[in-house]
């Protein structure tokens, strides 16, 4: 059986197999051109050091391609997702690949290719294998099959034969049983494709070539169109032969550049990006990006072609007009990765395995460096070379327009590897870098809890925060919308939810992010899908009582693949069921809570562990000594919050949040909460909206005999002293006989 595909066992993704055209991911996008010229009138194309913004939004509205007969122009319209009410989905359609349990590790790949007679040279991120799709009298000396070392997929560079490690054993047993040289590749290369993949990728086929003929190459566009273009995309100083030499190219209907996606052995176009410009309400401009195929499946490296089998040293950019730049000023081979710096995908670890030095120069902010960091541990500690952000290090579309020189910076990198000892000295930058980008270093924002952006000042990755509540207050329901406010906002999601199944737990999660009951309103289902399904969140497939091996071996395949940044545990107690049962029970939890520690530091990946607390009084409030063997799970984490619940009162006030611990500045507090039932969200109410009141509790007595309240006997007895006070001071002042 051969096995397509990269998933792993226990992983299950949001993205289904229906997917809009590039226009529904690259809508909103409106013609600049009057705001345009007004500054270029005012000089704009001539200024010199240019404020880059964030070029990472992607908009929902959809663009629409339309041709009005054979011959007719293209022209360009917005379509209205909404109106849009028909069901798409697809009851058998596949969209997760189920793979085998077992994992391997880079051991267990030298073994068995060793018990083959298969020779390999030991790479940075892969092994090098002579292609067994390649005859034996081409295939000379070359290694040109590349193995990851994490996870065994493999990639033939001469015929693009790409699969699992369970193909490649297949493969070979194949091979040695029927005594061959070697394998055709259609051997992969034929796999029957589903219907619907296989109508996806020829409309995807469709969809490239007509926005690639529609496009015009800048050295065909009118000396002020260019200089237009130009100044809308803040790349003035980037030349006409450039552009050229990349292929980039523009798309008039929507005044978008075109990067193409040139792969193969031929170098075919495989695929395109749009990068479009608009300007906000209050005048920024934000860039938007759409790609052909979709997001998960681009896996272009732009600029691979241009690079020479010669060339030992590389810079991996975030952004393709930062790979133009980085080229231009210095000559050097330089590649983008195709998502940003939110990603880089495993798939293309092999084309990079020939540079003996890459140079991570991601961007200008603190996000960019610690992506910098996590690639360089994918790619090779001992090869990898940082450019630290820093006012006189921007992005390399920022220093070119500022004039800078591209070549010193490249050659200020600092290597990625370190020993285990360092001074102060080589934290000097890295202090200062944290005082001057302070909101950034305390991570990403709540949009829907800001008074938890008060206390606990962001979300931050590589912390373990530790949660709980009583049972029934609605922990999952809590967590399940913090973590999707996160993932709304790029957080890259990975969910393991143990004690509810993954479609109860999308559907409560759908429901929060329509911020509405959908049961009512099922005309607008595919809208709200459509739009969750962009959404970075992934889950795991285990349910019940599981492994604690398992699941972090399933975490940190997330985390190479997916480059997860938040893991999601529901609940600890899920996962102590299948321990030695002759082992004390804390000492097993304090044994799991350091495996989430260890992999939550070592990973830089933020866990939320989900703990039950201990059994306490209704009318006592948990503390952080009510967590269930509090002692290991209180020191390790880096925040504790915890669920308040008052059982005794009704009213939409009568839950809170707590922080008990807070590692990062200290800060602890308590913000109440409101549950809205119909859209399962919680939100802080406005002050003095709600006052709690207590619940009464007749007792088994009769009424009559009903024993008077706390409050009824100290007005009583306050009485009676005053009483008694008026009476002494009477006899008092009466003279005595």
């Amino acid at each position: 059986m051969f096995w397509r595909g990269t998933e792993k066992p226990g992983l299950t993704h949001t993205h289904g197999g229906q997917d809009g055209d590039v226009y529904g991911r690259l809508k909103g996008i409106k013609p600049l051109c009057p705001m345009w010229r007004r500054l270029l009138l005012r000089g704009l194309s001539q200024v010199g050091t240019p404020k880059f913004p964030s070029r990472r939004h992607f908009s929902s509205l959809h663009f629409l391609i339309h041709s009005r007969g054979p011959g007719a122009l293209w022209g360009f319209a917005i379509r209205d997702t909404g109106s849009f009410l028909s069901r798409t989905y697809k009851k058998d359609a596949k969209f997760t690949v189920d793979f085998p349990v077992s994992t391997v590790t880079v051991a267990d790949i030298k073994q068995y290719l060793r018990s083959k007679d298969v020779h390999f040279h030991d790479g940075f991120s892969c092994l090098h294998v002579p292609s067994i799709f390649v005859a034996a009298a081409s295939r000379a000396e070359r290694f040109s099959l590349f193995v990851d070392k994490t996870t065994g997929q493999f990639m033939c560079m001469d015929t693009q034969v790409e699969g699992s490690w369970e193909d490649l054993q297949d493969c070979l047993e194949v091979m040695q049983a029927e005594e061959r040289d070697f394998l055709s590749p259609e051997v992969l290369l034929g796999y029957p494709e589903s219907a619907e993949e296989l109508e996806q990728s020829e409309r995807d086929a469709r969809e490239v070539g007509s926005i690639w003929s529609a496009s015009v190459p800048f050295s065909d566009l009118m000396e002020d169109e260019v200089t237009l273009i130009k100044t809308m995309f803040q790349i003035t100083k980037i030349s006409n032969a450039t552009m050229k030499r990349f292929g980039v190219r523009l798309f008039r209907p929507t005044k978008s550049l075109v990067f193409p996606w040139l792969g193969g052995p031929d170098c075919s176009l495989k695929g395109l990006k749009l990068l479009s410009a608009q300007s906000d309400a209050d005048g920024a401009i934000r860039y938007n990006e759409a790609t052909v195929p979709k997001c998960t499946s681009y896996n272009n490296l732009f600029g691979l072609p241009l690079l020479s089998r010669m060339d030992a040293n590389v810079v991996l950019t975030g952004h393709e007009l930062d790979t133009l730049a980085v080229s231009q000023a210095t000559g050097l081979a330089s590649v983008a990765l195709p998502r940003g710096v939110g990603c880089l995908p495993p798939a293309l670890l092999p084309y990079l395995e020939q540079f003996k030095r890459v140079t991570l120069w991601l961007g200008g902010d603190v996000r960019s460096w610690e992506a910098s960091k996590i690639f360089s541990r994918k790619l090779g500690l001992r090869r990898c070379w940082l450019v630290r952000p820093g006012e006189f290090r921007p992005c390399p579309g920022e220093a070119l327009a500022q004039g800078k020189n591209l070549s010193r910076i490249v050659a200020s990198a600092i290597p990625a590897a370190h020993k285990s000892i360092v001074s102060f000295k080589q934290l000097r930058d890295d202090v200062y870098g944290e005082m001057v980008n302070t909101e950034q270093v305390a991570g990403v924002k709540w949009a829907r809890f800001p008074e938890l952006n008060r206390i606990l000042k962001g979300h931050r990755k590589g912390e373990l925060t530790v949660f709980t509540g009583p049972t029934g207050s609605g922990k999952t329901t809590f967590i399940s919308e913090l973590a999707l406010d996160l993932c709304m906002q790029g957080v890259n999601t990975l969910w393991g939810s143990f004690e509810i199944n993954n479609v109860r737990l999308a559907k409560i999660m759908l429901t929060q992010f329509a911020v509405q009951r959908l049961e009512d309103n099922l005309e607008q289902y595919d809208f709200w899908a459509d739009k969750f399904e962009e959404l970075p969140l992934y889950f795991m497939t285990f349910h019940g009582q599981q492994n604690i091996k398992a699941v972090l071996d399933t975490m940190q395949h997330a985390v190479y693949l997916y480059d997860i940044n938040h893991v999601v545990i529901d609940n600890l107690q899920f996962m102590m069921g299948q321990e030695n049962l002759s082992v004390d029970k804390f000492a097993v939890q304090d044994h799991i809570i350091s495996a989430f520690r260890k992999f939550a530091t070592n990973s830089s990946c933020h866990v939320t562990l989900i703990i039950h607390p201990r059994k306490e009084e209704d009318d006592r409030e948990l503390q952080t000594a009510s967590i269930f063997g509090s002692a290991k799970a209180s020191q390790e984490a880096d925040n504790v919050l915890i669920l308040q619940e008052k059982k005794l009162v009704t009213c939409p006030g009568r839950r809170s949040l707590q922080v008990t611990k807070n590692r990062f500045d200290g800060d602890v507090g308590v913000f109440p909460l409101d549950f809205i039932k119909a859209s399962l969200t919680f939100s802080t109410p406005a002050k003095g909206k709600h006052k709690l009141r207590k619940v009464t509790i007749k007792p088994e007595e009769d009424e009559g005999d009903e024993a008077p309240s706390k409050k009824d006997t100290a007005k009583r007895g306050k009485a009676e002293k005053q009483q008694s006070k008026a009476a002494k001071s009477t006899r008092a002042a009466t003279p005595s006989e």
